[in-house]
């Protein structure tokens, strides 16, 4: 696996931001995206779980990153994260997103939250078009 560089002061990755999740993605052979992160406090949703919201972001960043990994400046105009079961706080979680094809001017992406044992807890799709304009 190869460590991507991180941007700077993002929401989700970033450590020049001091209230960023801090996860570190890496690239796999295959083209996806992966990371791993012990949710905390500062992440809570219900008490002692994380909270809907910071799982989305964590989702949203993997699949954004297997689409920017592929070539393409794109942003998310649809995501879709389904909660299959809560995401503990205080245990190591593994985040994967991956690009599953274009489809005209749409860059289709999905991701998965899997739980320490293996269990998938939060799965996402996500749907991407170009915008460089965003990346200048």
């Amino acid at each position: 696996m190869k460590p991507l560089p991180e941007h700077g002061a993002c929401f989700v990755c970033g450590t020049q931001n001091p209230h960023s999740i801090g996860i570190r993605w890496h690239l796999k052979e295959d083209g996806s995206i992966y990371g791993t992160i012990t949710l905390s406090d500062s992440q809570q949703g219900p008490p002692g779980h994380s909270h809907g919201g910071a799982t989305a972001a964590l989702l949203d960043e993997a699949m954004g990153a297997a689409v920017w990994n592929a070539g393409n400046h794109a942003v998310a105009v649809n995501l879709t994260v389904d909660y299959r079961m809560a995401v503990p706080l205080g245990v190591e979680v593994e985040v994967v997103g991956r690009m599953v094809k274009k489809e005209g001017s749409a860059l289709h992406a999905q991701g998965e939250l899997r739980l320490p044992g293996g269990e998938i807890a939060v799965v996402s799709s996500g749907i991407f078009i170009e915008a460089p304009q965003f990346f200048q």
